[in-house]
């Protein structure tokens, strides 16, 4: 899931959710917005057992995809859109 919260200025934040079903292990959110760097933006587990991230964007289209422990990649169903080159996130 994503969450958005416009910000001051041409800001906005976006928060990436994991649900508890997700692989165990470190998952970080790669894209187009940290130059696909692994480990960066490693989501942080909460109380209710999901797993958020929370990154701040400028207008734009963002190509993004989860990398889980044993490069496993997946797609966020939620995103703008989704196609084989990965979830795209539109700002």
């Amino acid at each position: 899931m994503i969450k958005r919260s416009r910000l001051f200025g041409n800001q906005t934040r976006v928060t990436f959710c994991l649900p508890r079903e997700a692989p165990a292990g470190p998952v970080s959110v790669v894209g187009s917005f940290n130059d696909w760097e692994p480990g960066r933006h490693e989501l942080v587990a909460r109380r209710d057992g999901t797993r958020t991230v929370t990154v701040r964007l400028r207008p734009g289209a963002y190509r993004f995809r989860y990398l889980a422990a044993g490069g496993i990649w997946l797609d966020d169903e939620s995103a703008d859109g989704v196609d084989e080159q990965g979830s795209v996130l539109l700002v």
